[in-house]
């Protein structure tokens, strides 16, 4: 039995809630409950306790069959019969009260008649099997899983698996989740009748998970109260509070808003534009929120015009007259229309001014939106309805063939990383960041699919969206065409192509949970760092997060250079070079630009008798001529043999400096010397004087480099010149 049901003779004191909006009244749950005891009037009526459930239905939905509903009634009331709630009321009206929330919301029959049962298999006599063989596989489901986020208590620690399991029920049919958020809610209502530290703990879940996720399903009517009731429970003063400064505006004489309202009704008016122009008043958190950023409230603070047409052309015909004929506040207007937020949720905002200063917000959108704005997916109705010739063969769609088509991509990688999440309070604690997020973006793939992820997200998360681990093996990304880091903020509407590295031992860097946001990439980088702990440093690896790479590359590029023949002369450097006029000059080949065969070069006498020799766009040679160096004519004579100075740019990875002194030995290039720059941002840079047996080599090693998985640039040395000519 839920923790609401409670022994007929200890029944609890009935203890007001928090005073709830105006918009919504409420229903004598008293009189229900005794209507509820008399049972239906007669044999196939209507029950007079449901009249209020059908009423709200029925205008949603004019042509519903109410049978079913009738049903679930008579068993729901006979079944919780001689229960009560611990506010001293019957315990059906609790069912009766969250089915009621649901039908104002417009939910459709099958998830009411579920919301009556929601509570039969778990607190009586009633079994999942009888309600499936009564109402049908549909009912059974929702019933089912309403019933298992029931079964775990809502202590502390069993918190995180308890919302673990609402999540899975919700991702196979998110009507499971609309009954447990209206559950909530009623219960939330009635939370005055418990103990102070316990209405306190409830009030933080449902703060910490609950609205969110109702947020997140769009349900705004729901979330409003909901953060309403949270308020009052948890800032008691600041609540008070926020309650005179809505009751001393209550009272005012004038009314801002209305003035607006009718303003804008002439307008509309007088452009021939069908609309609906309505006074919206913010509720509580939101009144306290708009007094925290603006300090005084004025008269047009306390709410929001609501405009509503009937065709999407017409809000933007709605917004340019506004913007035309009265004072529109450029910086407010957000178009939601083209860009809808993660949650369904569709309007134009936009705000307008009078001359005595007063603000009024606007909101302007058709009647289905509006509809959708309040309910989110609880009004798009049953999105597993079967084909008609189906349903006539009585068949249901199986429930691993349960695909709703009205589940937002958040709820989809909450889903994917539930399951990966490696124990209860990874989960909770991954579940509240994500749930922090409060807005979705779209990138884009080459292939033209797409990618949803929070606003906020890395080039780290789209890797490990798009190929879960298999994104250990990522080595960098393009962003719009242009190369970019793995830390990279993608922004909605990007493209975002993942450069994949072909070694299958490939090891992600833990530099990159500092850069991942989303729970499927932390918990993949995790749990790998997990089960792999940090080795002692190693030859050939170049590591993400320290500046030992450059010891690594220096222990890797010593054997190289060491490698040559015993005996044999060291070639010299300048021997690919003529100098015309001087055949015994000693030759001295610029480190400032390395030349090599066949740049267009030329030379100067510097001291000693030695010509240095540079290429001809060296910046060096221009400061060089004005100092009145003496120019040489030099040429190239034998090439076989010649020193060049690379520099590489790569994306750090494990490994990934074996393979590159491996790859340019593999062309014959003996590496003279290397370092290897602290990485910095992902990216490590490397530069190799390299002897080559012939300039012929360079292209063909030069490829080579850039084949390297994780490279994606290699090219000349570009030093700078030193500041003062070389000496005479």
């Amino acid at each position: 039995m839920s923790a609401e049901a409670t022994n007929p003779a200890t029944p609890g004191p009935v203890v007001p809630s928090a005073p709830r909006r105006r918009s919504r009244p409420r229903i004598d749950l008293r009189r229900l409950g005794r209507a509820a005891l008399l049972g239906p009037a007669s044999r196939g009526r209507l029950p007079d306790a449901i009249g209020h459930v059908v009423e709200a239905h029925r205008a949603h939905h004019p042509d519903a069959d109410l049978e079913p509903l009738h049903r679930a009634y008579v068993l729901a009331e006979s079944s919780h019969r001689g229960q009560m709630r611990k506010s001293g009321e019957p315990y059906i009206t609790h069912p009766l009260a969250v089915t009621l929330i649901l039908a104002e919301l417009g939910a459709e029959t099958t998830a009411l008649t579920a919301s009556l049962l929601h509570d039969t298999v778990e607190d009586t006599d009633v079994t999942l099997d009888q309600v499936g063989e009564e109402f049908g596989a549909e009912v059974r489901y929702l019933v089912d899983g309403v019933t298992k986020l029931e079964k775990v208590d809502y202590g502390a620690a069993a918190e995180p698996e308890t919302f673990r399991k609402m999540l899975v029920a919700t991702g196979n049919d998110v009507r499971v989740m609309s009954i447990k958020l209206a559950d909530r809610l009623h219960n939330m209502r009635t939370l005055g009748v418990m103990r102070p530290e316990k209405q306190e703990r409830i009030a933080k879940v449902t703060r910490d998970v609950l609205i969110p996720l109702a947020e997140r399903l769009g349900v705004q009517a729901l979330k409003t109260e909901l953060e309403d009731l949270v308020f009052a429970i948890l800032h008691p003063e600041e609540y008070q509070h926020t309650r005179e400064l809505i009751v001393d505006n209550a009272s005012r004489a004038d009314d801002p808003l209305a003035e607006f309202a009718e303003a804008m009704r002439t307008v509309l008016r007088d452009a021939d534009i069908q609309a609906e122009v309505l006074i919206r008043p913010r509720h509580f958190v939101s009144v306290h929120r708009a007094s925290r950023k603006r300090g005084r409230m004025r008269g047009a603070d306390f709410g929001r015009l609501l405009v509503l047409v009937n065709e999407d052309a017409d809000c933007y015909a709605v917004l340019g007259e506004l913007h035309t004929c009265m004072t529109p506040v450029v910086s407010e207007f957000k178009d939601f229309i083209a860009v809808p937020k993660f949650n369904l949720y569709q309007s134009l905002h936009t705000a307008v001014a009078r001359e005595d200063g007063q603000v009024a917000e606007v909101l302007i959108r058709t009647h289905q939106m509006h509809k959708v704005a309040e309910a989110g997916v609880i009004a798009l109705g049953n999105p597993y309805t079967a084909p008609a010739e189906e349903q006539a063969r009585g068949r249901v769609p199986a429930d691993e063939e349960r695909v709703d088509p009205t589940r937002p991509g958040w709820l989809c990688r909450l889903l994917d990383w539930q399951e990966a999440a490696p124990d209860p309070d990874t989960f909770w604690s991954t579940l509240r960041e994500d749930l922090a997020q409060d807005r979705e973006i779209t990138v884009f793939r080459p292939d033209g699919g797409t990618l949803g992820l929070p606003d906020g997200a890395t080039c780290v998360d789209a890797a490990y969206a798009q190929y879960g681990e298999d994104a250990h093996a990522c080595i960098g990304a393009r962003v719009n065409g242009r190369l970019a880091t793995l830390s990279t903020v993608l922004r909605d509407g990007d493209t975002v192509q993942l450069l994949m590295g072909q070694d299958p031992a490939s090891e992600p860097s833990r530099e990159w949970l500092e850069h991942a946001h989303t729970p499927a990439a932390r918990i993949a980088i995790q749990r790998w760092l997990a089960t792999h702990p940090a080795p002692a440093e190693h030859e050939g690896t170049v590591p993400a997060e320290n500046s030992g790479a450059t010891k690594a590359a220096e222990a890797t590029a010593r054997p190289a250079a060491d490698t040559a023949t015993p005996g044999a002369p060291a070639p010299r450097p300048g021997a690919a070079i003529t100098v015309v006029d001087r055949p015994d000059a000693s030759v001295r080949l610029a480190g400032c630009c390395t030349p090599v065969p066949f740049d267009e070069v030329t030379g100067f006498a510097v001291r000693g008798g030695v010509v240095t020799v540079h290429r001809a766009e060296c910046s060096a040679v221009a400061r060089m001529a004005n100092a009145g160096r003496e120019e040489v004519d030099v040429r190239w004579g034998d090439t076989s043999g010649c020193r060049v100075t690379l520099v590489a740019e790569s994306f750090g990875r494990p490994h990934l400096l074996a393979d590159l002194t491996e790859a340019m030995a593999l062309e014959g290039a003996e590496i003279v010397s290397a370092t290897v720059e602290p990485p910095s941002q992902q990216r490590v840079r490397h530069t190799y004087t390299v002897q080559l047996p012939d300039a012929g080599h360079l292209p063909t090693l030069l490829r080579a480099m850039r084949n390297v998985p994780g490279v994606y640039d290699v090219g000349r040395a570009q030093h700078h010149a030193p500041a003062s000519p070389e000496p005479a």
